[in-house]
């Protein structure tokens, strides 16, 4: 039971944002003159010279993609992808029935960067909990990841941003314009605002995805383990794991002591290592911690 709960309460999620991506959409970028990223990118650029809807083009391409990724990728992805999909299409195509125009933000050609930046970012967020929801918006992210698939040497990302150029390239030459002789005016305006669009959706997809949960990890190499471990635990209230080493150049015992803690904690930690002589320590950034993490306020 509980299975079928978390499973619903998933396909909830990616309604939720399938919706919201749809809005964005429509509210944000069809009006402004600019292609977003991915393969929603070339259906903006066809309503735009054809006035062929977005809705319709993102389900003729999304459509044999997630069946394709169906049997070639993985069903779970493919299922949820198609749901997606199926949700934005079918919203979007509400929202131009629905008489919201004058929620738009059309800038007639001039800031457009000001809707650029709140499509982007939004954009990021939808790309960051579809990717977390095992999931993705349909388009490259499935042609990107089949590809991957197949040469795993090549990275998905670069995969993706290397499809994005080429829609970026594309919508030169879509959004020209004719001067009043009739003359072809070819602008790099759109795509400037479309690098900038998949540079912030991709930022900001990626801290999503990353987590709220970062940390620091220390590794010690000491003399004094035990007096370490008990400041560590009464000061911060964190544990440590307690490795028995010899020093490769003085061959002396010493102990490694491993250490994960929350950010804001990191000056009080370096303040408990400047205590004790003989001690060496090194730390990196963790994206994300799991399990039993309690963070300290």
């Amino acid at each position: 039971m509980k299975k079928h709960i978390s499973a619903l309460v998933v396909y909830l999620e990616i309604i939720a944002i399938a919706v919201l991506l749809a809005l964005n959409y429509h509210l944000f970028v069809v009006e402004n003159g600019f292609a977003p990223a991915g393969l929603n990118g070339i259906a903006t650029m066809v309503q735009y010279k054809t006035g062929f809807s977005i809705g319709y083009m993102s389900l003729l391409i999304n459509t044999p993609l997630c069946i394709l990724s169906y049997f070639l990728l993985d069903r779970k992805f493919a299922l949820r992808s198609f749901c997606f999909c199926i949700t934005y299409s079918f919203v979007f195509l509400a929202l131009q029935q629905m008489g919201v125009e004058k929620f738009q933000y059309r800038t007639g050609g001039h800031d457009t960067i000001y809707p650029v930046i709140l499509s982007g970012v939004i954009s990021g967020f939808v790309y960051g909990c579809c990717f977390r929801l095992q999931a993705s918006t349909g388009g490259t992210d499935i042609v990107s990841k089949y590809i991957n698939k197949k040469n795993p040497e090549l990275n998905f990302f670069w995969v993706t941003f290397a499809l994005n150029a080429v829609v970026a390239a594309v919508s030169f030459f879509v959004y020209a314009e004719n001067d009043a002789s009739g003359q072809m005016i070819y602008n790099y305006k759109p795509v400037c605002l479309c690098v900038l669009y998949c540079f912030l959706s991709s930022y900001v997809g990626s801290r999503i995805i990353r987590g709220t949960k970062m940390a620091c990890e220390f590794t010690i190499i000491t003399s004094h383990a035990d007096e370490l471990k008990d400041e560590i635990y009464r000061v911060l209230k964190h544990g440590c794991t307690k490795i028995d080493a010899v020093g490769g150049f003085s061959s002396g015992e010493k102990s490694v002591l491993l250490c994960v803690v929350n950010n804001h904690q990191i000056v009080d930690f370096q303040n408990i290592l400047k205590k004790y002589d003989d001690t060496f320590a090194f730390s990196h950034t963790i994206n994300e911690t799991y399990g039993n993490f309690k963070k300290i306020k």
